[in-house]
């Protein structure tokens, strides 16, 4: 049984949505709040498989809460539920952690299509945002990938969810998580598994078998790399703001 913690600040909708999640045998709310706070107490003290947030809750906002979430907790599936259905919002959840981004005009079934993907570890946008999320352009921390992260990336483009990947790699799964993280920064954005998919594809990642192959792999990865932070050098990046809205 997978338990979830959800955020929104209107009681109205908490209840529907609870209605909604709970129709599922495996899925129950554990607690539903209306701020900040409440959700970060609810998540220290039920230790919820994922939590569904607004980014619209009293006191600081939901896009403050991911980063602290994604850094104390990082397991934890976040699924952002928003009436917000454009940029900048869709770009600034991502890169704060979130794995899914469901809008509110979407179907009631995508709800529950995006936490059963970020349960196992993916990146889900609602049909609707297909198509609007732009790319981030945050400078990539390091154009300098390790063999683990380069493991990871290709399991991942591959379609694997992190528990394969961590049984296959030997290693925890919460590992995974961190490796999964710290290649996101490096790519400078979060990405879906169909865009690590094209992007190991177009470089000859995928075509490797037994070995990592990581010497011929990370010159690869690192020419990728530059190629995209000269590129996205002309572009306008997005304001790295702490709040809930975004310009």
């Amino acid at each position: 049984m997978n338990q979830l913690v959800l955020a929104d600040d209107h009681a109205i909708v908490r209840e529907g949505f609870r209605a909604l999640i709970e129709r599922e045998p495996d899925l129950r709310v554990a607690a539903d709040v209306r701020t900040t706070s409440e959700a970060e107490e609810a998540v220290a003290i039920h230790a919820p498989d994922a939590l569904v947030l607004d980014l619209n809750l009293p006191e600081e906002g939901g896009l403050s809460l991911l980063p602290r979430l994604r850094l104390r907790y990082p397991e934890l599936a976040l699924v952002v539920l928003s009436m917000h259905n454009r940029e900048p919002y869709i770009s600034e959840a991502l890169s704060r952690g979130a794995n899914a981004y469901v809008s509110k005009d979407a179907a009631a079934d995508e709800l529950i299509a995006a936490i059963r993907v970020a349960l196992d570890g993916g990146t889900y946008l609602s049909s609707d945002l297909v198509g609007k999320r732009r790319s981030l352009t945050a400078t990539p921390q390091s154009t300098e990938l390790s063999e683990r992260e380069v493991e990871v990336l290709v399991g991942l483009a591959r379609g694997q969810v992190p528990k394969r990947i961590a049984a296959d790699l030997g290693i925890g799964v919460k590992t995974v998580y961190v490796h999964r993280n710290n290649l996101y920064a490096k790519l400078g954005r979060t990405m879906t598994q169909a865009e690590l998919h094209e992007f190991a594809q177009a470089r000859g990642l995928l075509g490797a078998t037994g070995g990592c192959g990581c010497a011929e792999r990370q010159s690869t990865i690192e020419s990728s790399l530059r190629l995209r932070r000269v590129s996205s050098s002309s572009d306008q990046s997005l304001p790295n703001r702490s709040d809930s809205q975004p310009p």
